[in-house]
């Protein structure tokens, strides 16, 4: 084999003199050639950059430590991936009608997006609501507003991903209720609530609590899940949003698994061991255009995942080891000039995050960039799916990209670079450590900067805006809100509160201020006032009053 390297090192350097160097005197290569994260893309790749490389250790065999080639033995040979599409808008009503027409069109899982107030804690009559009712998502003040959501949808059938942070114990409360109204047993609720506090505060902004109240809140949803919803997956830890915030690939990853680490040892101070939950942890990654990167990405994820378990906390539960992602085509890459390419965006994004081996998938529509997706949209985007499933071929075989010279390389290079951000966070005290210093949100800011010179200074192309532009005008059918939808949530919710028994809600509440001053889990009393139809608004109030809201660093 060291023979072999050498002939190869020996024509190579033949190649480069007789056959290369002639051909770059005739025309010049492009500029520069780098992924996402600054690693450089060589001209060509051979034997050489994957040698001393032990396959067994480094890449091993599907369903096995450290997982770098798939978490099961068959993948998409079995059982293809959940397709999913983000949906809610509007009231509660409008969103159970578009779940109902996903459904019929055959998406296996629903995935909830949830408006702007209802992320922050406040019910949509709350002054700071204005403007923003139903806008990005559906609208949920209390449990009434839930149970219609889910209205005629058996939740034994179905599983159902919420993303939703500062909120999520008492998002995930209402799905129990609505599921005990149904009579569907705990154990056989599934599903997954994004409950990812922390990447609030370095990309999104959704937060309400400081950080060690929402670790708080985090860690136990996540102890109470284990205990009494066990399908239910607690935390889906976000490296989607870090990324859409500007982050690179290898930012993505570190700085997601610097969150995932500060839940970890948050939920193991409660007394739970590491293998009773680490199971259920979920993840939500982002897939963009670099389509090699992308794939290793997730290669990479899985191998650094099974490392970090096994050797830092000791896992014992193969099950633990396993890195089981969501993932979301890119919504920072879709473009509001000419919206149809972001078809096939989305489709090279999606074929990426296949070719990687996720286990979930929604696609970002085509229209996004401009309004809430149409249903045609979404059709569009779960027929994209499907065709890479069923048509290409793709999901024949486990890994089927495994063993080219440069994605093995890629894959390496993007782990090196990976651990060693987390290493420099896990220096400054871990994750809320470095939220706190601002460390994270500067590094995202500067990296989203210098990606945006890029496209100003034409040194990366982006078909449409900076390239290939089209004079003339094109109109999009886009989707609007009912305009009466804000008015008619809010009369709802008048009226809802006229008829609710104020004296249950008062003492639920009261129950509840006594529990966030003391330490026992906060999801039983949550779940109380919840049933006792106290609004997010009011259950948020109260814990602000208690816990304090969140203040950012200044200077960011």
């Amino acid at each position: 084999m060291g023979q072999e390297r050498e002939d190869i090192a020996d024509a190579k350097r033949t190649w480069e003199e007789q056959v290369l160097k002639p051909a770059l005197g005739r025309i010049q290569e492009r500029e520069e050639f780098t992924t996402s994260s600054g690693i450089p893309v060589e001209r060509l790749y051979t034997p050489e950059d994957t040698a001393d490389r032990d396959y067994l250790e480094r890449l091993g065999f599907p369903g096995q430590y450290p997982y770098t080639r798939g978490i099961y033995p068959t993948m998409y040979r079995s059982q293809f991936w959940t397709m999913r599409q983000y949906a809610g808008m509007g009231t509660a009503e409008e969103s159970n009608e578009r779940f109902r027409y996903l459904l019929t069109e055959g998406q296996t899982g629903l995935s909830v997006a949830f408006d702007l107030p209802t992320q922050m804690g406040l019910d949509s009559d709350d002054p700071l609501a204005e403007g923003e009712v139903g806008q990005v998502g559906v609208a949920i003040d209390s449990l009434a507003d839930m149970e219609t959501l889910f209205d005629g949808i058996p939740l034994d059938q179905v599983t159902t991903s919420m993303t939703i942070n500062a909120p999520a114990a008492i998002l995930v409360a209402m799905y129990i209720a609505v599921g005990d109204q149904q009579r569907v047993a705990r154990d056989r609720l599934a599903g997954t609530v994004q409950n990812d506090v922390l990447k609030e505060y370095v990309a999104r902004g959704t937060y309400i609590y400081p950080p060690g109240p929402s670790l708080r809140l985090a860690a136990d949803l996540i102890a109470y899940c284990t205990a009494h919803v066990p399908r239910w997956n607690p935390i889906s830890i976000s490296g989607y949003h870090i990324r859409d915030a500007g982050a690179s690939a290898a930012q993505e990853i570190a700085f997601a698994f610097a969150n995932a680490i500060a839940y970890i040892e948050a939920v193991r101070r409660r007394g739970l061991a590491v293998d009773a939950f680490a199971p259920r942890l979920s993840w939500i990654f982002n897939t963009h255009n670099g389509l090699f990167e992308e794939i290793a990405k997730y290669r990479a994820l899985r191998r650094m995942w099974a490392r970090l378990m096994r050797q830092r906390f000791q896992a014992k539960d193969p099950r633990s080891w396993m890195f089981r992602t969501h993932t979301q085509t890119g919504g920072s890459t879709l473009t509001a000039q000419q919206p149809e390419n972001n078809i096939v965006r989305a489709a090279l994004q999606a074929l990426a995050a296949v070719l990687g081996g996720v286990q979930s998938l929604a696609l970002s529509c085509f229209d996004e960039a401009l309004a809430i997706p149409t249903e045609e949209a979404q059709r569009i985007a779960l027929r994209t799916q499907q065709i890479i499933a069923h048509e290409t071929g793709v999901t024949d075989t486990v890994d089927p990209l495994a063993g080219s010279y440069y994605l093995e390389a890629l894959t390496d290079q993007l782990e090196q670079k990976a651990w060693g951000i987390l290493g420099e966070i896990e220096a400054m005290g871990g994750a809320v450590a470095a939220i706190e210093r601002g460390y994270m949100q500067r590094a995202i800011q500067e990296e989203a900067y210098r990606f945006q010179r890029q496209i100003e200074e034409g040194k990366r192309v982006i078909v449409g805006v900076n390239r290939f532009g089209d004079s003339g005008q094109q109109r999009t059918p886009i989707f609007r809100v009912n305009p009466e939808a804000a008015e008619s949530q809010k009369a709802k919710l008048a009226s809802f509160r006229a008829r609710r028994s104020g004296r249950a809600v008062q003492q639920a509440l009261i129950n509840l201020r006594e529990a966030a001053l003391g330490e026992e889990n906060l999801m039983e009393p949550i779940l109380d006032a919840v049933k006792a139809y106290a609004t997010i608004g009011e259950i948020c109030g109260l814990l602000r009053e208690v816990f304090g809201e969140y203040k950012p660093p200044t200077g960011l």
